[in-house]
This record gives C-alpha cells, structure tokens and sequence, in this order.
C-alpha cells in the first residue's frame, strides 16, 4: 500500500468548494428582507403640531435666554 489512490477532486479544489459553500450560505443568511410599510394618514401628517403656549415650548425659549415677546 505505498501507493497513494489518486482521488478525483485536488484536495485544493475541495478546500475552495467548502469555503465558496460557507460564504453562499453566510452572505444568504445576511440580506435580509424587505419590509412592510404602513399606510400614511394624510390628516395626521398634515395635523398642526406647534403650539406656542404649550409649557415645553414656554420652558425652551426661558431656559435658552431668549428675550420675551
């Protein structure tokens, strides 16, 4: 049995088949999928939000030293 048995696959190209089977599976697990998007209620986007008496505003503009109106 000094004779080594010749496989059919280089032990090389079977390392660079493993390695480019482990990357296919890697980079396929990484992207992932597209979601979902809600719907936009027109009236709440438009909805006015400033409100210039509320007390955070009020807070803001006394914290930041801007002068009185």
């Amino acid at each position: 049995m000094k004779e080594r048995l010749k496989s059919l696959i280089p032990r090389r190209e079977l390392f660079r088949a493993a390695i480019a089977g482990v990357a296919a599976a890697a980079t396929s697990a990484l992207i992932p999928e597209p979601a979902d998007a809600e719907s936009v209620d027109l009236k709440e986007k438009r909805r006015a939000r400033y409100q210039a008496n509320s007390p955070e505003v009020q807070d803001f503009y006394r914290v930041n030293s801007y002068p009185a109106r």
